[in-house]
């Protein structure tokens, strides 16, 4: 009978101290002498075992189980360089491997990952065959990219260590992330075999736009050369020696406006095609250049991804702002606009309609001001438009990332009175736009009814649209929502008081909106009943009601209507997908009645803007007009107020809440409302690496027409907006040049003084953001006299902004770095030498893997003969830790030993017990009396004390009572029935003719009584 397990050992090195055992026994063979023959064999029997297990504990001693399954895990390269034919024919691949070779007696298992970019497990592994699945659940984020690292770290990863392993890889073996190599050998050294499925590219022509190469930073009106490089890559040496014709497109787009520069018939030949293009540009700007190639035969290029490439370079002119308006409010900045332009500095006016669609439009622009703008404007359904959220972060990123200026003016429509409350805009500003302070009295209070059942994704949309409402709100307004149930009207929250405050609610109220799913309303009476009751017990200066309906329940009773009149509670209404004249009538009926608006939508998309327009509102509060005014106060010596002694008067602005920050600076401030924090007019402080600043009234329409004619108007607007623009200037002594290489871009700055020498150990910082505006870190360091080096990595396609400051005080140098397409595209031939080499490794104690025959998009007969599940790996192993067993025992076997050392035990009990239980007859006892026995112990003391003298002293001279004692003592042992000291002599070597007491006891006896008298 053989055992499930074998012992292995940690540190076998350990056991040449079980060599010691021989001398062991030789030293306690003579030591345990006394102890006889039995007891002294089972003593030395037990030390061995004890020293055994000492030693086997030192060495580690393990329990390792054995086991022949084997668990294949498939791992599908799903790359989008693989065709999609061919990757739907990796799964029936692995389903029809499993189900021929697979042994379901020994429980093999059976798993599969795919990967591209990352990795996932699509079946993990387990003892059964592959259900017949038609599609991969396991959806990538992204195929652009290969890497097989991940692949394999998972897999491994995924994989029970107590059964044999091998990993099958279907792939082209073209990665471009990572590095299976290093990581194949790390897998193979904990005993797991790779066997590699290749997949084979179609032979065939293939035409690559590379690059477009473009100056990084070109100067107005400076002539330059654009080229564009193609490389066209033939499969045969047949095919390459015919041209592959085709068109060359050049594209130019500058601030979303779009130009063709060029557009020919060219023809490639085999290898890198070069084609310039000269050009100039005559207006300072962010251009973006798009280079494409069209093959006139679909045959010669197997790839339509890697066919466009694009390029992107900076034109420098003097110092620029982007002014965002209103689209009917340019007027109101006319003044503002001619002031700068009066003081050198260009202004281009850009309105709301029309805003900037990527970061590269914001670059040659040194400052950006958000002329008293709201985030939705517009009045209709048609003309409303919003900042979205990627536009936002385009703003601030321009700020923290690229050193532009940020400047936000006030008015009625603008900070927190217009909607950008929340947003990353106001994390940019130097104040909150959120009032926090209790004092500041003017609170509003927004009720919502929700009922767009009918409407497609109705549930979805009003749940954005209660939360673009609710985010708009500052923490003192007040927020309700009313939904119909199937118990009836109810409020979403706060019981039958409906509104809470948005402040320490915020949160749990968006957790409730997520969770809300209203019901098709009936009527509109109750629930409007339910919101002017809510509304009323509220003490906001502000009140109003927003309905979402498709029209259809029954129209309120007219007190209701009169119960909003009489407490100035405006509705406006949203009509979605109503169903006619009539039910739009309705609604547009309840809007009019209480001064509110009306929209009707027919797309969900627009209803987060309506919604964010009109929860403004009841933020008017935020909005300051004291009687009569107030004069500004200079309170911090800046920049901006050189010269400057006082600001004139000013009728109103919007309160704010001034950041806790240290670098917040409060330059002017108003001496209204009594609470200091609120009532900042304009305050700067540095964001990243610019600058941002907030005025919060306006400039001249409204709040500060006495500003009109005050003669330090231009210096303290030119003054503002130059304190916030980037750095400008020549920057002829700095170049700024990249290097896209493998995964990662190189930056390079190279610095030089006036007179041409190198600039060294200068401190030079930089920042990059991503495609998706994400900052990503970049460090540069000096390399060389006068040589800067930094370098990030790229994930993605697309335009990467880097921002390098040479110094303090220096014009930044700029760069945009443009990947037109993923590497993935790159690559067109299988990498045999890949495939092979990870093939090629062998597991310690196992085989080499196979490289198979080529996956094709119709499965070969060969190709499933290949047993995947097939032995020459090293035998699956399960270890367990023994040691700690091994030492308990040592312990315990050691008191074992002290116990058959020290310890005699007798067993004839066990055979009187035997006879008991047998029913044999018991001898009778010896009747034996006291004397006898008595006697009989002094016998065997004396036996015991032989050799020794006895003391027995001829005379004693004790004085005469204590004579008298002893005569006593003899004369009482001789009278009858004074047996007492006799019975107690215990072997003494003398005793008395007549009392039979030894001469000791009677000594003693004596003695004692002595002591009493």
């Amino acid at each position: 009978m053989s055992l499930p397990f074998r012992l292995g050992f940690e540190s076998p090195s350990y056991l040449w101290l079980l060599l010691a055992l021989p001398l062991l026994w030789a030293l306690g063979w003579s030591s345990l002498r006394v102890l006889g023959a039995w007891r002294r064999v089972i003593a030395l029997a037990v030390r061995t075992v004890v020293w055994t297990a000492v030693v086997a504990a030192l060495a580690g001693v393990q329990l390792v189980w054995t086991s022949d399954r084997v668990t294949v895990m498939y791992v599908l390269d799903q790359s989008e360089s693989i065709p999609s034919a061919k990757r739907t024919a990796m799964l029936d691949y692995v389903i029809e491997s499993v189900r021929r070779h697979r042994n379901a007696t020994r429980g093999d298992r059976a798993g599969i990952i795919v990967f591209g970019r990352d990795a996932m497990i699509e079946i993990p592994p387990y003892d059964d065959d592959v259900p017949p699945i038609r599609r991969l659940e396991s959806l990538l984020d992204r195929t652009d990219a290969t890497n097989m690292e991940t692949a394999l770290n998972l897999a491994q990863a995924s994989m029970p260590e107590d059964t044999a392993r091998r990993i099958v890889i279907v792939t082209d073996g073209n990665e471009n992330i990572g590095e299976a190599r290093r990581i194949g050998s790390r897998i193979v050294d904990a005993g797991i075999g790779i066997d590699v499925v290749p997949v084979q590219k179609q032979a065939g022509g293939e035409v690559l736009v590379e690059k477009i190469d473009l100056p990084s930073n070109i100067r107005k009106g400076q002539p330059f050369e654009a080229r564009i490089v193609v490389d066209r890559q033939g499969a045969t040496e047949v095919a390459s020696e015919q041209p592959v014709s085709g068109r060359l497109r050049v594209k130019q787009k500058v601030a979303g406006q779009e130009s063709l520069l060029l557009e020919q018939t060219v023809e490639l030949q085999p290898g890198k095609n070069v084609f310039p293009l000269q050009h100039s540009i005559e207006q300072p700007a962010a251009y973006t250049y798009e280079a494409e190639f069209i093959a006139d035969d679909e045959a010669s290029d197997g790839l339509t991804q890697n066919n466009q490439a694009t390029g992107y370079t900076y034109v420098r002119g003097k110092g620029r702002v982007l002014l965002i308006h209103g689209p009917e409010d340019l007027g109101d900045f006319e003044l503002l606009l001619s002031t700068l332009r009066n003081a050198n500095i260009e202004v281009t006016p850009m309105a709301t309609t029309a805003l900037f669609g990527s970061l590269a439009e914001l670059q040659p622009y040194d400052a950006v001001i958000l002329a008293g703008v709201a985030r939705v404007s517009g009045e209709t359904t048609q003309t409303i438009t919003s900042f979205s959220d990627e536009q936002i972060e385009m703003l601030v990123r321009n700020t923290q990332q690229l050193g532009a200026g940020l400047l936000m003016i006030g008015g009625p429509e603008a900070l927190g009175a217009g909607g950008w409350t929340g947003t990353e805009l106001e994390k940019a500003m130097p104040v909150d736009f959120q009032i926090k302070n209790t004092k500041v009295q003017g609170v509003g209070a927004l009720a919502l009814i929700m009922h767009a059942s009918e409407m497609a994704q109705g549930n979805y949309w009003q749940k954005q649209i209660s939360i673009a409402a609710i985010e708009q709100l500052g923490g003192a307004d007040y927020a309700g929502v009313v939904h119909w149930t199937m118990n009836g009207d109810k409020w979403l929250w706060g019981g039958s008081k409906g509104m809470l405050e948005v402040g320490p609610n915020r949160r749990a109220m968006l957790a409730a909106v997520g969770r809300m799913t209203p019901g098709d309303m009936p009527e509109f009476d109750p629930a409007m009943r339910m919101a002017v009751t809510g509304l009323v017990r509220t003490d906001a200066s502000v009140k109003h009601l927003i309905i979402i309906s498709d029209g259809d329940p029954g129209a309120p009773t007219n007190s209701v209507i009169q119960a909003f009149k009489d407490n100035s509670i405006t509705i406006s209404t949203v009509a979605v997908e109503s169903h006619g004249l009539s039910d739009s009538r309705r609604l547009q009926d309840i809007a009019r009645a209480t001064g509110g608006k009306y929209y009707a939508v027919k797309s969900g998309r627009a209803l987060p803007g309506i919604f964010q327009r009109e929860a403004r509102r009841v933020t008017r509060p935020l909005i300051y007009e004291p009687p009569g005014g107030v004069i500004p106060q200079i309170t911090f010596p800046h920049p901006v107020v050189d010269g400057i002694e006082s600001l004139p008067r000013i009728s109103g602005f919007v309160m704010t809440q001034v950041k806790d920050s240290p670098l917040v600076q409060v330059v002017a401030q108003s001496p209204k409302p009594s609470t200091p924090e609120n009532a900042t007019v304009l305050a700067t402080w540095t964001y990243g690496l610019g600058r941002a600043a907030v005025l919060t009234t306006d400039a001249g329409s409204r709040w500060t027409k006495a500003w009109a004619g005050w003669p330090g108007y231009e210096k303290f607007h030119s003054q503002l907006v130059r304190w916030l623009m980037r750095p400008t200037g020549d920057t002829g002594q700095f170049s700024l040049a990249t290097q896209v290489r493998d995964d990662k871009v190189d930056v390079i700055v190279t610095a030089l003084a006036e007179d041409d020498s190198f600039l060294n150990f200068l401190e030079i910082g930089g920042s990059v953001l991503d495609p998706d505006l994400q900052p990503l870190l970049l460090e540069m360091e000096q390399t060389a006299p006068g040589r800067y080096e930094g370098s990030f990595p790229i994930d993605r396609a697309g335009t990467y902004f880097v921002n390098v400051i040479p110094g303090e005080g220096k014009a930044p140098l700029s760069a945009g770095v443009t990947v037109p397409y993923s590497e993935e595209f790159r690559y067109r031939e299988t990498n045999g030498t890949l495939i092979a080499q990870l093939a090629s490794l062998r597991p310690d104690g196992g085989s080499e893997g196979e490289v198979t025959e080529p996956l094709e998009a119709e499965l070969t007969d060969a190709l499933l003969a290949r047993d995947t599940f097939r032995g020459g790996l090293p035998p699956a192993r399960r270890i367990r830790d023994a040691w700690p067993w091994f030492v308990l025992a040592a312990c315990v076997l050691f008191f074992t030993d002290v116990l058959v050392r020290r310890v005699a035990i007798r067993f004839g009990f066990l055979k009187v017990w035997w006879k008991r239980i047998a029913g044999e007859p018991q001898p009778e006892p010896t009747a034996i009396t006291r004397l006898d026995q008595l006697k009989q112990s002094k016998e065997d003391a004396t036996k015991q004390r032989r050799g020794n003298s006895r003391f027995e002293p001829e005379s004693l001279d004790m004085g005469g009572s204590q004579s008298a004692d002893i005569e006593g003592l003899d004369r009482s042992s001789d009278q009858p029935g004074q047996t007492g000291s006799s019975s107690t002599q215990l072997g003494s070597s003398s005793s008395s003719s007549d009392g039979g007491q030894s001469y000791t006891e009677r000594l003693l006896e004596a003695k004692r009584r002595a002591k009493k008298q």
